[in-house]
């Protein structure tokens, strides 16, 4: 996984208004559509990111799930809610989602709300090592 959170949403912001600055009317009119999809509406806001983050794992897009990863904390979806819509997302896609689960995972640790407790924080890489066997091999 390529950069920080912070680095991630430093970029997004950059490329969206340089994007934007295009004035192109086509990429104007996706843009508010997909701002528009996650409103409140028949479901609220919030259930239509923990969509927009399952979908995304589906579709193996690590920029998108970490967008909805951000999306989900703040609207208030648990650690345990989002693991288990990554389930979902892990047995509609196959074992081909694997990777971006990992990411998922690691992408959390910088998301104080989806952290856990006992994680250790974002850039810490560091295993634990096993004791070595005292026993005697034949």
């Amino acid at each position: 996984m390529a950069g920080t959170l912070d680095d991630f949403q430093k970029f997004r912001a950059e490329m969206n208004e340089e994007i934007h600055a295009t004035d192109h009317l086509g990429m104007k009119r996706f843009f508010a559509l997909d701002h528009q999809c996650y409103q409140d509406g028949a479901l609220p806001g919030k259930t239509k990111e923990l969509l927009g983050l399952a979908a995304s794992a589906v579709l193996r897009c690590d920029d998108c799930i970490t967008y909805h990863l951000v999306q989900c904390s703040e609207a208030g979806w648990t650690r345990e809610e989002v693991i288990d819509a990554l389930n979902v997302s892990l047995i509609v896609g196959g074992s081909i989602v694997i990777p971006h689960l990992r990411r998922a995972f690691a992408r959390m640790r910088e998301i104080p709300a989806l952290r856990e407790k006992s994680a250790p924080k974002a850039g810490d890489h560091q295993k634990a090592r096993a004791p070595k066997s005292t026993a005697k091999r034949s």
